[in-house]
């Protein structure tokens, strides 16, 4: 017959053995001690793990669409899908929680966000070498010179990259339509991402939340999302690096490569990044296949321990947790008052449309950044990457680590979090606005966005494209491979320009006697090119002081999110806390994460002047901007999308201020609520609590 093992009997070593004569309970205590720190230990590896794949994929872009050659709302949809991915298992995985092998469901999530990883990098295998539109001349047989300017032939032009055959190699290219779709590769690969991202925070921080001390679980909480912090920063120095590559490093000839970093038309080992990325998740998910599916409570007293054990014949076992089965009904009763409660809180409600509107913002901007810098700028895709790996984002850290500061050490009211909130978004604002002023001179480009010489002003037609001084050189439109004349001016290829000769090969040839340049050249002998964009030198001036607006601005944001994240929190009832944060991120996510990517992808790709062209015909990615656009709509749809979050910052402190009073009835409320709360745990039987089911203000406000 069973027994309970009262507190006296303690001291009877032998209700300790095990039958192997070990001391059981003794041993056990040290042993889920150290699987716990083992958890913490892997799991905050998992968070930088996740943290690295997404910030590389966010930095790699630019080159996604080189590679591929398609558009900007292409690889919107490509950043997409991981979101899409995410959501389709959100809800499930954080229904599921307490109910499945948590640390084994997170192995699995990172094996998938591994597969994810290496099935994106399968179009590099696939696809063969990655050849980039090239000038091509011809050679004139009475002299070593190279002709791009030939009057005689419009066809059967010679190529000088001794890498490329001759131009039948287009209908070569034609043979394998099928690559053009290979991008596809990377759209499921980051949807994989997504659904193997979804349970490592949710069940990793809930099954951290059961098994550690109530006092110390929002400090492991705030130890493993600070240790993966590092990840997006490594991320971007990686991108970086990889994207300062070439797409085929190690099987090609790099002094056969014409182009550099800044050329619109370099393709970085975009590949590389992806299986260090995909190593390692792989290696992040190996140590939660050894974990238990549950723990003993760290610090838990041996009185409370004891009371769980029960004698049955000569040996002693815990009883197993027992978890009640929550019935459809139930829940479809219980959710839709749920969910009229939450928006029926004007001040939920006002701060639902507030992260929607930041949500959009945000993943716009940080989707197409290095692209703005690139062409705004004339930096390399590289460089700006590693910018934002080293300055910005750091600086965001800070941020966001000195606001949830500031509210602890001076115990913030919720009014005095949202007034802070607002403040600090205000100044990043007006930031965003002087972004402004931080411009420099248009990219010229002879046809595109300034006449040749003797054209009053650019035709919208192909022919613009042709003036007299290239009208006899046979010309392909289709063709970009730039040259810069000693005019200051960029032509779309030495042929455009007139070049009627030119010396050296590779990256050090240099073509002269070109007609065009010498038509509008300041001076007498001013008629050569070299291969490349022109440099604008007002832009290297301008982009450290927008380095610098940016920096501020991101800091003030970062500053203000912990605040704004809080009132969410303060400002509905303790049992609607979880739910209101499922709200929160599935409205961020599907309203804002989807579609930002894709329209802003589509209103940057209406302002391209020079498309790209497909070896089997067809638009590529865009080789020229027209760079005050790109600016007027990129910058604009941010601080439109950020003036009605101003809005609404105003409206919420407005709402707060009359409903969440100090010492007003709403706060008397709120507090009870939250007291009668805290106490339920305590006189609760504990087997007829789920784990992740505790309603402190703690675990509610980190659960996700």
């Amino acid at each position: 017959m069973d027994k309970q093992i009262t507190a006296g009997q303690l001291k009877d070593k032998s209700l300790f053995q095990d039958s192997d004569g070990s001391a059981g309970p003794a041993k056990t205590m040290h042993h889920n001690c150290s699987k716990l720190k083992i958890f913490l230990g892997a799991l905050a590896f998992s968070f930088f793990a996740k943290g690295l794949s997404g910030s590389y994929m966010k930095s790699m872009s630019s080159q996604i669409e080189r590679r591929f050659e398609v558009s900007s709302s292409v690889v919107g949809i490509i950043d997409g899908s991981f979101e899409l991915g995410n959501l389709m298992v959100m809800l499930l995985v954080s229904y599921l929680g307490p109910r499945v092998h948590r640390p084994k469901v997170i192995a699995v999530g990172c094996l998938i966000m591994s597969l994810g990883s290496f099935l994106s990098v399968m179009p590099q295998f696939l696809m063969g070498r990655y050849n980039y539109e090239r000038i091509t001349v011809t050679a004139d047989n009475s002299s070593m010179s190279i002709s791009a300017c030939s009057p005689s032939l419009s066809e059967g032009h010679l190529v000088t990259d001794a890498t490329k055959a001759p131009s039948s190699i287009k209908n070569h290219g034609c043979e394998k339509t099928t690559t053009s779709y290979l991008w596809l590769f990377v759209l499921v690969g980051n949807l994989l991402r997504g659904i193997g991202e979804a349970p490592v925070m949710p069940l990793g921080v809930s099954y951290i939340d059961d098994f550690s001390k109530e006092e110390n679980s929002a400090f492991y909480i705030g130890m493993v999302r600070s240790s993966g912090m590092f990840g997006p920063t490594l991320g971007f120095l990686l991108g970086s690096f990889c994207a300062s590559l070439w797409v085929d490093i190690g099987v090609v000839d790099m002094d056969a490569i014409s182009i550099n970093p800044r050329d619109s038309r370099w393709v970085g080992a975009w590949w590389l990044g992806l299986l260090i990325c995909g190593a390692v998740n792989f290696i992040a998910s190996l140590p939660f296949w050894f974990l238990p599916y549950s723990l003993t409570k760290e610090g838990e007293n041996e009185d409370l321990k004891i009371s769980h054990l029960s004698v049955q014949g000569d040996h002693c076992k815990m009883d197993p947790p027992t978890h009640p089965q929550l019935k459809f009904s139930e829940a479809v009763k219980d959710f839709f008052p749920a969910l009229k409660k939450l928006f029926g809180n004007p001040v939920f409600l006002a701060y639902i449309f507030l992260t929607i509107l930041q949500y959009n913002s945000l993943v716009g901007l940080v989707t197409y950044e290095t692209k703005f810098m690139e062409q705004q700028y004339n930096i390399s895709v590289a460089k700006a990457i590693f910018l934002i790996g080293v300055v910005l984002l750091p600086v965001t850290i800070l941020g966001m680590f000195l606001g949830g500061f500031l509210i602890k050490k001076f115990k913030l009211h919720i009014t005095q979090m949202a007034k802070f909130a607002c403040i600090t978004f205000i100044l990043a604002y007006s930031f965003n606005l002087l972004y402004y002023t931080c411009s420099c001179e248009a990219f010229q480009v002879a046809g595109l966005t300034t006449p040749y010489s003797g054209l009053k002003h650019l035709s919208s037609s192909k022919n613009s494209y042709v003036a007299s001084c290239n009208a006899d050189c046979s010309c392909k439109a289709d063709q970009w491979d730039p040259v810069c004349g000693d005019n200051g001016i960029t032509y779309m290829t030495a042929c455009f320009a007139g070049c009627k000769s030119s010396v050296g090969m590779g990256k050090n040839m240099v073509f002269h006697n070109c007609s065009c340049v010498e038509g509008q050249g300041r001076g007498l002998g001013n008629s050569s090119a070299v291969l490349g964009q022109c440099q604008r030198e007002s832009c290297a001036k301008a982009f450290p002081y927008f380095l610098a607006l940016q920096t501020a601005c991101a800091f003030f944001l970062a500053l203000g999110g912990t605040p704004t994240y809080m009132i969410m929190f303060r400002s509905v009832s303790p049992d609607l806390k979880s739910f209101a944060v499922g709200i929160e991120t599935l409205g961020g996510r599907v309203l804002g994460g989807l579609p930002a990517p894709i329209y802003f992808g589509a209103l940057i790709d209406q302002t391209c002047l020079k498309w790209g062209t497909k070896s089997c015909g067809g638009s590529g990615s865009c080789r020229v901007y027209d760079t005050k656009a790109f600016r007027y709509v990129y910058l604009g749809l941010v601080a439109g999308l950020r003036a009605g979050c101003s809005l609404l910052y105003i409206v919420l402190c407005v709402l707060i201020t009359k409903h969440f009073k100090p010492n007003g009835k709403e706060m008397t409320d709120i507090k009870t609520k939250q007291r009668s709360t805290r106490r339920e745990p305590l006189t609760a039987n504990k087997k007829d609590v789920l784990p992740g089911s505790r309603t402190s203000v703690n675990s509610e406000e980190t659960f996700m």
